[in-house]
Order: structure tokens, then C-alpha cells, then sequence
């Protein structure tokens, strides 16, 4: 066994949640498991072959290991690993883009395929998928520790709501989604799978504002400027479309 995994801790800890407004999950987070098996090195020749025998490169870390400043990264827990890509693919299927990249999931690190040894255990949050652009395979897999109690940067996605019953789209205007995501800095256990936000009150021309949208009291909005608008009601497609500020 490799000297990385003597120190492992391992024990899955369950998330808790009490403070309104209600976070937004995935029904299904709960219920996948993520199984991985360790792989001691690395390079494209490694996993080619992993990929041709359906698993999938996958890195998993504390995500202070992205910290800028060596003094505030704490030990990184960085482990190469592979996932099957079966599981994978049924879990975005069940889950859905871009929700995976904003729910968390059990991560179990077992000894090898089919082993009952179990190396380490946690929770963890994707953050990153790389696809091919030709065929959309998956090539690699990124994950972060999602320890209870801890911090974690975040792109949370918007979703829109209410559009069905929205005064300024009844009368044929259309929604300019400036937005499609926010950042966030957000307790492990508090992250919500998306961002809702209601227009259903919006005539032509109205906009709404980062500063409208609601959210759990434990997570902080990452922008230095929250009167950037979301979205916006417009009336016809030819009038001048704002741009996306970041």
C-alpha cells in the first residue's frame, strides 16, 4: 500500500442544514457514492490506458491548495485516483450539468477494483470536467474535499423561474440572462445545487440585481459590485443587448 494512504482519516459526515431560506439540493446527491481507486502515477501514456479500460483519470484535494500564498494552504490531501466512467456517466445523467459542478457526493477510495479494503472516505464537490471537444468523452475528473465545517469557492448556477406567468414576456418581450451562475465562498454543508430566481414580476424593461437575489445567510457573494444586474426583461430582440458584466 502506498505511504500516502497511512495517514488517511476516513468517516463520512452527514451535512447538516437548519437556517432558512431553504438551500436548493439535488434529490438524487444523497444517493451516489462515488467508488475511486488509487493510481501512483501519471502522464498522458497512463491514462490513455485508464480510459480504454472505462475509468477515468480523477484528482481529488483541499481546495486551499489553489491558494496563491504557500502560508495559507493547510496539508493538501491531493490523491490521484480513478472513477468508472459508467458510474460517472449515470450519475450526470441523473444529477444534470451544470447542477454536478454544485452538488456533493460520498467519495469512497477502496484498494483496488472490485477490493473491500477501504483506503479513505468523505465527502467531496466536482469542480472541474474535462470533456473532449470532438466526442464529449470524459477525460479527467477534478474533486475537492467537502469536510464538514470547512469553506469552499463555488459557481452556484441561476435558474430561472416564474417565466410563465412574467407580465414583460406575455406582452412579447423575451429574457436577457446576464447571468448564468454567481460565485459564492459557502460552508461545505450549505451549498445549494442552484440559484433560484423568481422574474415572475417583471414587465418590459425591468431588471433584477445581485443584490435582489436570497440566499442561505452563511454563504458570501464573491463580487465587489452587487448592483450588477442578473437579468433583464427586453422588448424585442432587435433592441440593444447588454453584455454579461463579470
Amino acid at each position: 500500500m502506498a505511504k500516502w494512504w497511512r495517514a488517511a482519516s476516513g468517516g463520512l459526515k452527514t451535512a447538516a442544514l437548519n437556517s432558512p431560506p431553504p438551500l436548493i439540493r439535488s434529490p438524487n446527491s444523497s444517493y451516489h457514492t462515488i467508488q475511486a481507486i488509487p493510481r501512483e502515477c501519471s502522464g498522458s501514456r497512463v491514462a490513455s490506458r485508464d480510459r480504454a479500460q472505462g475509468r477515468i483519470p480523477t484528482v481529488v484535494f483541499t481546495q486551499s491548495l489553489l491558494e496563491k500564498s504557500p502560508s495559507a494552504r493547510p496539508p493538501s490531501r491531493k490523491y490521484l485516483l480513478t472513477t468508472e466512467r459508467k458510474q460517472i456517466k449515470s450519475i450526470l445523467n441523473s444529477v444534470r450539468l451544470p447542477f454536478f459542478c454544485s452538488t456533493t457526493f460520498g467519495l469512497q477510495i477502496r484498494a483496488g477494483s472490485g477490493s473491500s479494503t477501504l483506503l479513505e472516505s468523505g465527502k467531496v464537490l466536482p469542480i472541474k470536467i474535462h470533456r473532449d471537444e470532438e466526442t464529449g468523452k470524459i477525460l479527467n475528473l477534478v474533486l475537492v474535499w467537502a469536510d464538514e465545517g470547512s469553506k469552499l469557492k463555488i459557481d452556484v448556477p441561476v435558474f430561472f423561474k416564474g417565466e410563465e406567468v412574467c407580465p414583460g414576456l406575455k406582452k412579447g418581450g423575451y429574457l436577457n440572462a446576464l447571468r448564468t451562475s454567481l460565485k459564492f465562498t459557502c460552508p461545505s454543508e450549505h451549498i445549494p445545487s442552484k440559484i433560484e430566481v423568481d422574474v415572475s414580476n417583471l414587465d418590459i424593461g425591468d431588471r433584477i440585481f445581485m443584490h435582489d437575489v436570497e440566499f442561505h445567510p452563511s454563504m458570501e457573494l464573491l463580487s465587489k459590485n452587487d448592483a450588477i444586474p442578473i437579468c433583464k426583461v427586453m422588448s424585442t430582440k432587435s433592441e440593444s443587448v447588454e453584455p454579461a458584466e463579470v
